[in-house]
This record gives structure tokens, C-alpha cells and sequence, in this order.
């Protein structure tokens, strides 16, 4: 059985819903630290995402080196940095009104661990164009959607009214979930962990 090195609840229902089984456990690993050192080195979005989702797979994998155990995480890029998970209603407004009538990209990554090192990974990569939002819809859509947009980088949910923000998207729809999920399917079907 795979092991989720993680607590997300989307990343749970992606696999519950495919029919992978698995057990979800919490990889405690200092992301804000890991974080500022991959930006002190100019690290790539995509190489901050998957550094973050190795690290949080090797966390439990040297514990359980008979166990597949999987780690992900979500970068979003925009204009050369990283944005973060919005800590306040005015902080989610702050990265909304920045993205509104751009483009930016989110990198989900994903690294499974065993026997004591990495045997897979893939990074995802999405393009999302946000429509220019108005002031009065910002309004409204942060009343009926703060706190639950908290927990997603960019402040939206595209499972949800977020949607409404955007007027193009290119990639994955897993991905910008926060999980490869094809991919790792895949994988998973190739190895025999799971049928295919």
C-alpha cells in the first residue's frame, strides 16, 4: 500500500477516487526554511517543487524502506518568484490583484521513496491565464471563499468558484490540483502496484 506524505485532503480524494489505496501520514519537514535556501540559490520553481516533494517523501521513506511512500508538492511561478499560500484575506487579495490579466505557471511535483532513496519523480507543469478581475467581484469572491482559499497558493481553488478567475489554462487539470496524477498512475500500473 502507497503511503501519502501528506495531510491534503485533495491529494486524498485524487487517489481515493482512482482507487488507490493508500494510508496518509503527515511529513513534518521545515518547508519555509528549505524554501528561503532554494530562493537564496535562484532555484527554479520547478526545482523548488521538486525539492520540497523529495523531501517530504524521503522524511517517512527512511522510516519505512519497505514501503512506497509518495511525497508532492505545489509551486506557483510568477514573473521569476514564488507566491505562497495566502496568509489573510488581504494577502489573498494582494496575489489575486497581481495575477489579474497575467499568466503564471504551477509546477506540481511528485517523488515516491523506497528502499532508501528516490525511485521516481515527475514535475507537472500548468499555464493559467487570469481574466482581469474587477474590484467589486474581488469583493464578493473573497467574502464567500476566504478561509478555504488559504490553503491554495494564488487564492483560488480551480475545483471551485476559482474557476471563475481565469480565462485560459494549459496542462493537466491533476496538476494544477496538486498532484501528477497521470503520470503516476502510470507508474503505478507499471510497477504492479495497482492494475491497468
Amino acid at each position: 500500500m502507497l503511503v501519502l506524505a501528506s495531510t491534503s485532503s485533495i491529494r486524498q480524494k485524487m487517489l481515493r477516487d482512482a482507487h488507490v489505496p493508500f494510508e496518509a501520514l503527515p511529513a513534518r519537514v521545515d518547508e519555509p526554511t528549505i524554501r528561503a535556501s532554494l530562493e537564496a540559490e535562484g532555484a527554479h520553481p520547478r526545482d523548488m517543487a521538486d525539492a520540497l516533494a523529495e523531501a517530504k517523501a524521503r522524511k517517512l521513506g527512511l522510516r519505512m524502506p519497505d514501503r512506497l511512500v509518495l511525497g508532492c508538492d505545489q509551486v506557483l511561478g510568477f514573473k521569476g518568484k514564488v507566491l505562497e499560500k495566502p496568509v489573510s484575506q488581504d494577502d489573498a487579495r494582494a496575489q489575486i490583484e497581481a495575477l489579474s490579466g497575467q499568466t503564471h505557471q504551477l509546477y506540481s511535483a511528485a517523488v515516491i521513496y523506497a528502499e532508501g532513496g528516490p525511485i521516481w519523480r515527475h514535475v507537472g507543469v500548468a499555464r493559467l491565464v487570469m481574466r482581469p478581475v474587477s474590484t467589486d467581484y474581488l469583493g464578493g469572491y473573497l467574502a464567500r471563499n476566504w478561509p478555504a482559499i488559504a490553503e491554495s497558493v494564488g487564492g483560488y481553488k480551480l475545483e471551485e468558484e476559482g474557476v471563475r478567475l481565469f480565462s485560459q489554462i494549459q496542462g493537466d487539470y491533476f496538476t494544477i490540483l496538486g498532484m501528477p496524477l497521470l503520470e503516476l498512475l502510470n507508474y503505478l500500473v507499471l510497477r504492479g502496484e495497482i492494475e491497468g
